[in-house]
């Protein structure tokens, strides 16, 4: 099992789709990673050798993935938090953030329904 970016890297898979168990890689940079370090997009990850891995994580080091990736995305939300605009109360209060309508949906957001006493229309 190849470790690529702190990651163990699923050996049945193909290499495109190995990737993107990566925070920070989805299915087209993986195809640019697999492109630039010359290996084929179909083989699986249990196929590649020594010198293809070395390549590859040569690759993925030129971009900000995992733990880093994840603390600037916290660190924008917190600063959207902290200037108090539209995005950040949404953040804050758990809502969603991108215009869409609250009334019958936005459970993913939101959480379980509760249901609240004696409410008639």
């Amino acid at each position: 099992m190849a470790r690529i970016a702190g990651v163990d890297i699923p050996n049945n898979k193909r290499g495109e789709v190995a990737l993107t168990y990566i925070y920070g890689i989805g299915r087209s940079r993986a195809n640019k990673i697999l492109q630039e370090a010359g290996v084929d997009i179909n083989i699986k990850a249990k196929d590649w050798n020594d010198d293809q891995v070395a390549a590859i994580r040569q690759a993925v080091g030129q971009f900000r993935l995992e733990g880093e990736l994840r603390s600037e995305v916290q660190l924008n939300i917190k600063r959207l938090q902290d200037i108090g605009c539209y995005r950040g109360i949404r953040h804050r209060i758990g809502l969603p953030l991108r215009g869409q309508k609250t009334k019958n949906n936005a459970r993913t957001r939101r959480g379980k329904k509760k249901t609240i006493a004696n409410k008639k229309k």
